[in-house]
């Protein structure tokens, strides 16, 4: 076995997905020194199979890259390997071990909404198997008085592991809509209409990657017609999950072959959910939706890029205030940039859909090199840019495809 090279590919490979030598490290079961030493050759010169097949799953890639310098076939098949924990995380039960305190779940759960709104994917994978588990437990074992909080929580984490899995597409689909489902349950069991509301559109989201739209536009819809009192109610915390159901149908509308019906809905509930921000006032992060006139913007350009109307979608972005685009999250903004990108691309504006790739890898490369829509994206972009930059070439070996 050809075992020359091996430290400085893994170390191409582990930088072009975003990891630091520690989360390396930790997804191998050893020290940021060991990575140091096997990166930098000074240990292991010939080694084990077992740690060259854990290393190639760690970073996503046939084993035979860590053996040679060409490129592999392009991401999105299936998961990333870390992504298994949190999926086998939703199939197994430890009831028997005794459950965290509220106050420590709610600590973590804090830490991983931070940390999926900085695309740190990663860390929610290390962090989403211990969070369900304890969360499950401490809603089993709440007395009378604590169940709806408890449930209420429960609901939250589902939400979070289901946003975590739509990242990864269709490959993740089953398993994302297993976790939307028990949101919703758990939510309608604490009575809680922000819970309901909020779960309610990761419901919307799974039917869209179930290719079922036209039920997603219904259940999101039917689910703001019905909570939009009770929300209301809530002040900015529930205008916020009543806006993101309007703009969770409008993404479903526009997630079909255009016709002037469904463009003319889907601009509605956009027009629907500018109302809401209206109502609420500026751009706000309740419950961490960075909901807003200006993520009602990002939609609206989403919306017209969809529907593959890059002209419009452009004009769209020329109204958004720069200013408060840097005020978003790196989620919100990194996936701008690839809705721009894309809009770059329908109008033939080669240079700008790659700049605007670059921008988004260099804000959240977690969210561009795994995912296996941005990675096709940079694909296309590749394919009719006669000469890539450097910049371009280098994320595209980063994302298995050649450049």
């Amino acid at each position: 076995m050809d075992t020359s090279g091996i430290g400085r590919r893994i170390s191409y490979w582990r930088t072009g997905r975003g990891l630091t030598q520690t989360d390396f490290g930790l997804l191998m079961g050893q020290t940021k020194r060991w990575v140091q030493d096997i990166e930098g050759g000074k240990r292991q010169q010939d080694p084990r199979l077992s740690v060259l097949v854990r290393a190639a799953e760690v970073l996503r890639i046939p084993l035979e890259q860590l053996l040679s310098d060409s490129p592999p076939p392009p991401t999105g098949s299936s998961p990333p390997v870390e992504a298994h924990a949190v999926i086998d995380a939703l199939y197994v039960t430890d009831a028997d071990d005794p459950p965290p305190a509220a106050t420590v779940l709610q600590r973590r759960l804090t830490y991983c909404c931070e940390a999926f709104q900085a695309c740190h994917y990663t860390t929610l994978a290390r962090e989403l198997p211990a969070l369900i588990a304890g969360a499950t437990r401490a809603a089993h074992a709440a007395p009378v008085g604590s169940q709806s909080a408890a449930q209420a929580l429960l609901s939250r984490v589902y939400q979070l592991v289901t946003s975590y899995l739509h990242k990864y597409g269709a490959a993740a689909s089953i398993p994302a809509a297993l976790a939307a489902d028990r949101a919703l349950a758990a939510a309608e069991s604490s009575g809680d209409p922000v819970q309901i509301g909020a779960s309610a559109r990761r419901i919307a989201k799974s039917l869209v990657h179930q290719q079922r739209p036209d039920a997603a536009v219904e259940f999101a819809t039917t689910s703001a017609r019905r909570l939009q009192g009770d929300l209301a109610d809530r002040g900015a915390l529930g205008l916020s999950t009543l806006g993101m159901l309007y703009l969770s149908a409008a993404h479903a509308a526009s997630s079909q072959e255009r016709t002037m019906a469904r463009v003319d809905a889907a601009s509605g509930f956009v027009d629907e959910a500018k109302d809401v921000a209206k109502r609420q006032g500026g751009d706000l992060d309740e419950d961490y939706t960075m909901f807003g006139p200006t993520n009602v913007g990002l939609h609206r350009v989403d919306m017209l890029v969809r529907f593959e109307d890059g002209w419009s979608a452009l004009e769209a972005a020329d109204d958004l205030d720069p200013e408060a685009l840097t005020g978003l999250s790196r989620e919100r903004r990194a996936g701008h940039h690839v809705a721009m990108a894309r809009a770059s691309l329908l109008t033939r504006r080669k240079e700008a859909a790659a700049k605007e790739l670059l921008e988004a890898d260099k804000l959240a490369p977690e969210d561009v090199r795994g995912r296996p829509d941005t990675v096709n994206l940079l694909k296309d972009i590749v394919g009719v840019t006669l000469n890539p930059s450097d910049d371009l070439r280098t994320l595209a070996k980063g994302c298995g495809l050649r450049a």
